[in-house]
């Protein structure tokens, strides 16, 4: 079988050199020399290992057109665990050389401290990790990143963005939208706080980026405005005077939840304006600021600044959110985006 090399560049200017097989995909073949590129499904379906061939040739097998699209494809966008090679490659990657690991990704033990529900089918988690000798107590994270939890009595692992900020006390805080007939959504309807989890992370690349003083734009359908609030929480808590937007868009008005973390934090953070975008409002409810694409559409027509945009949600959110800010002029460079996938 005819092996290849394959040169990985990362957005600082650094490589990373592994060989793969014609058939091996690039993901699994990394992880085959512990290099361990950033990645979730492994099937297609998630996106988180996106990258951009600029040299070689390839085959990419089937994956979702919610992650990418036959344009992006056309344009020499790939998905690592559905391409093999069928040359040496060089590929471009969205992420930092400090994303990569070369070892196993960490799993820890941690016990379960609160649950409560914020929403409708909507639960607040928090989970204390239990001290090691190897780790310590800290829960060390970059805010927008994710972890994941292994299913009690199955194999499986599901991935949930954290809330909170990175802490000495070991405290994760998730917010998890239950899901009918969800191996892990099974679990939660009947746990209790005292119960014992593994989790494996941090991990992801959806993060801050440092741009200047560039105003951030955040927006987030339902659950997907958890990572954000995360990096809106790293912001307050370092001073940061980058002007802020969150736009938090949910279907009907009880959906939202943290209303009262978010007037905190613009407390903490004066140039931050929050918009509850209610698509489906009720009748008399007035409030809201109604379909966020079309909210964002206006915001960025009348803004003087094109902003980096954070943007996080389900396929059609990110798809819609990037349209509307490439049509109006923010450049790809200053889009950055996570999508959320329901695993079952």
């Amino acid at each position: 079988m005819n092996r290849h090399q394959i040169t990985l560049n990362t957005r600082d200017g650094q490589s990373v050199v592994f060989e793969c097989a014609t058939d091996e995909d690039i993901l699994s073949a990394a992880e085959q020399q512990t290099i361990l590129l950033p990645s979730q499904c492994h099937n297609g379906s998630c996106g988180a290992c996106v990258a951009s061939v600029s040299q070689g040739d390839y085959d990419l097998a089937p994956c979702s057109p919610d992650v990418l699209s036959a344009d992006a494809q056309s344009h020499g966008q790939v998905l690592l665990c559905r391409t093999h090679p069928r040359s040496d490659l060089h590929i471009n990657t969205p992420y930092t050389y400090d994303f990569i690991r070369f070892e196993r990704t960490p799993e820890r033990m941690a016990e379960i401290s609160a649950i409560e529900t914020v929403a409708p089918d909507t639960l607040r988690i928090v989970l204390n990790l239990l001290a090691d000798e190897q780790h310590g107590q800290a829960a060390e994270f970059e805010p927008g990143q994710y972890m994941e939890i292994a299913v009690p009595d199955t194999d499986a692992w599901r991935a949930y963005s954290l809330a909170n900020n990175t802490n000495w006390d070991g405290q994760l805080e998730m917010v998890i939208r239950l899901r009918t007939g969800g191996l892990f959504s099974d679990y939660l309807r009947h746990a209790q706080a005292g119960e014992r989890l593994l989790v494996r992370g941090p991990q992801g690349t959806f993060t801050l980026q440092e741009n200047g003083l560039r105003p951030r734009w955040f927006i987030g359908g339902g659950t997907g405005v958890v990572p954000l609030i995360s990096m809106l929480r790293r912001m307050a808590d370092w001073g940061d005077s980058h002007p802020a937007r969150l736009y938090f868009a949910v279907r009907h008005r009880d959906e939202l939840f943290f209303t009262e973390q978010l007037a905190a934090l613009q407390a903490q953070l004066p140039q931050l304006q929050v918009k509850f975008c209610v698509s489906q409002p009720e009748t008399a409810d007035t409030s809201g600021a109604g379909n966020v694409i079309e909210t964002l559409r206006t915001d960025l027509a009348q803004s003087t600044t094109l902003p980096d945009c954070y943007v996080c949600g389900s396929a059609r959110l990110v798809q819609g959110v990037t349209h509307v800010a490439t049509m109006l002029g923010v450049p790809a460079t200053q889009l950055y985006s996570e999508r959320f996938v329901a695993a079952p």
